[in-house]
């Protein structure tokens, strides 16, 4: 019977359970069978949620860019971003991914009012009196490398700090850096809004 697990990795923590040197990786966080394997990945310096399974059909389904799928970014930026960058991140910007020009799907962005509830980081992001800094949320249905981080760096808005909070309908609710969570197939399956018909259970 296949396992499924939501976690919530830890700023500068590999995603992944084996590393040749001396970063944290996920196997100091959660203890989950050798057989169990993060769905995609976060970036070393990116914080938020993963899910950890031994279901293949799955990892494949999510991976597959054909599959839209939401994901939802908490993105702490430099400056305070004004409604005309927000319309150019939604419209889609101009990266570069393996070398060449990119430009980013339509995607969805929205200015905070109020910082989120977010976790203390440690370190946490250095703090500059003369540099204001602001929240927005982003919802992708892309998933590039880095591609959030270059994207706000596009409209001139630097990343300081960034959290997946959600994929589809599972969130990072009541779940702290390092804790984790096991969830039922049909649970997730649900949540994640994937149809039997879809994997051929």
């Amino acid at each position: 019977m296949n396992k499924y697990f939501v976690v919530h990795k830890p700023f500068n923590v590999l995603s992944q359970f084996s590393t040749a040197d001396s970063k944290k990786t996920l196997k100091e966080f959660f203890d989950v069978p050798s057989n169990v394997y993060p769905v995609g990945r976060l970036d070393y310096d990116s914080e938020g949620l993963l899910i950890l399974t031994d279901d293949k059909k799955l990892n494949d389904y999510l991976l597959n860019p054909l599959n839209k799928h939401e994901r939802e970014y908490w993105v702490q930026v430099e400056g305070n971003m004004s409604t005309a960058q927000i319309d150019l991140l939604q419209q889609g910007v101009e990266i570069k991914v393996n070398g060449k020009m990119y430009r980013t799907k339509r995607c969805m962005v929205k200015k905070f009012l109020n910082p989120p509830p977010v976790s203390s980081r440690n370190p946490p992001i250095r703090f500059r009196k003369s540099v204001p800094d602001c929240w927005i949320k982003i919802i992708l249905t892309e998933g590039k490398n880095r591609q959030i981080r270059k994207m706000t760096a596009a409209v001139g808005c630097p990343t300081l700090r960034l959290i997946r909070y959600r994929i589809e309908g599972i969130t990072l609710e009541n779940l702290n850096p390092g804790e984790i969570s096991t969830l039922p197939k049909q649970e997730l399956y649900n949540l994640l809004k994937i149809k039997k018909d879809k994997l051929r259970w």
